[in-house]
């Protein structure tokens, strides 16, 4: 679980985005495993409902993933913060929140 952020950007950059879904898909099982009580939605049914719904779930996947990761012990609630970046295109900096936070739940 445990990734470098800057060889995912470089990688979701590099595929167009391929990447990018397999690591939304990985971050999603993180959150499962972190807080199960919070988020129990498989990664397939995620990317599954995002496009199906032209993208309007992601603001409610954002939205989950901020209160997942805010039990992960030195993370905060960016519920809001991840919110407002995918408004403006910034996905993948939710993206690299998420595993930085990721990566503190589960150090190497």
């Amino acid at each position: 679980m445990n990734k470098n952020i800057a060889v995912c950007v470089i990688l979701t950059i590099i595929t167009c985005g391929i990447y990018g879904i397999y690591w939304l898909y990985t971050l999603n099982e993180a959150a499962c495993l972190v807080n199960p009580a919070e988020w129990n939605t498989s990664g397939g049914m995620v990317i599954l409902l995002g496009i199906i719904t032209c993208g309007i779930y992601w603001y409610y996947w954002y939205y989950k993933m901020g209160k997942a990761f805010a039990v992960i012990p030195g993370s905060s609630d960016n519920s809001l913060l991840y919110i407002i970046l995918h408004f403006f295109g910034l996905g993948i900096v939710n993206m690299c929140i998420m595993q930085s936070d990721v990566n503190r739940a589960y150090p190497v």
